[in-house]
Order: C-alpha cells, then structure tokens, then sequence
C-alpha cells in the first residue's frame, strides 16, 4: 500500500487532528492509554455495525468530536486567520471542520474492516504524553502509530498522530491552509466548502 494510503487509512481513526502545543496537566500515563482505547474501540464498534455509509460517517465525526480537542485543531488549522474572524465564523468553521473529518476519513472505513488497532503503552513526551499503537490491515506490514494527548481541553484528549515517523496531522493543517489561500482568505468561502467537501 502507498504510503499516502496507509496514512489516509490511519486517519479513520486520527480524526484528521491537527498539531498544536498542549501542556499535560495532571493528565497520567493510564488516562491518556484510556482515551485512546476507547476512540478505537468506537471505531471498531461502527465499522463492524453495518449501517449505512452516511450514518457511520455522522458517528465517525461525533468520536472526532468526543475524543479530539476540536477547538484547537481548528485554531491551529485557520492559523493567523483564527485570530481576525469573529466568534460566529469561528463556531461556524469549526463546525464545518468536524463534518468535513468525519466524512473525508469515514469514506475509508472500508480498509480497516478485518484489521485491528493495538495500544501498546504511553511515554512522557515535551508536556503532553505520547501514545504507543500498533496498527495491523489485511495484507499490510504493521504500521507504528503515536498519539499526542493533552488535558488543555479540560479531559484528555488527542490532538495530533504521528504514522510511521511522518506527522499526518502537520499535513492535514497544510490542506486546509492551502484551501484558504485559494479563496483569497475568506474564511466563510471556506466553510460553506468544506460542509460540501469530504
């Protein structure tokens, strides 16, 4: 599989999280496991339900949306934007963001049907904790996966992936970077799109 493909699979379950600086808090080693077995586990749960594509890519979104740190994704995504729109365009852009993540790697739902997701352990890492997983697809080589988690948000939750040493998350940022420049900055061009896009 391409390494773009084994990204893009990865991002199923990653959310399409954008990095940003997080400290840790009091977050621990054992919270920061717990969160991210749970968001895999809730993957697993809807790809192996069998509803209907649209409904599972609604339910991909909400586990981005319980287990992400959203907000900051958002900012970290606008960049200097973020800090010239108002509240409104803000809520409404992130709003369209979530949608956008859930649709555009809930389509891929299909390629990690037979494989699973190991979580291996946790490390400290700069001032958030460093998740270890292991990810296995039909007919792959495994693929090393680390979570970023952080507390910021008030509880834990993830807020970057590294697979396989490249940082996906980095690149997702970069994407939708490059769709604001495209509209010449304009933030609300950019939100009615991305409610279509994905």
């Amino acid at each position: 599989m391409p390494n773009d493909t084994r990204r893009g699979v990865l991002g199923l379950i990653a959310g399409g999280c954008i990095l940003v600086a997080a400290p840790a808090r009091a977050l621990d080693q054992s919270a920061a496991v717990a969160l991210i077995q749970r968001a895999v586990e809730e993957v697993y749960a809807i790809i192996n339900s069998g509803r209907a594509p649209a409904q599972m890519y609604r339910e991909f979104e909400g586990i981005f949306a319980r287990h992400a740190d959203v907000d900051a994704i958002a900012r970290s995504a606008l960049g200097p934007a973020a800090r010239q729109v108002d509240p409104a365009q803000f809520k409404a852009f992130k709003a369209a963001l979530q949608g956008y993540i859930g649709r555009k790697y809930g389509k891929r739902f299909r390629e990690f049907i037979g494989g699973r997701v190991e979580v291996n352990g946790a490390r400290p890492l700069k001032s958030f904790w460093a998740v270890q997983s292991t990810a296995y697809l039909r007919g792959q080589s495994p693929m090393a996966v680390e979570w970023h988690v952080s507390d910021r948000s008030g509880r834990p939750k993830f807020f970057n992936i590294i697979i396989e040493g490249v940082n996906m998350l980095a690149s997702e940022r970069e994407e939708i970077a490059a769709m604001l420049a495209r509209r010449r900055g304009d933030v609300g061009a950019l939100t009615a799109d991305l409610r279509q896009a994905g």
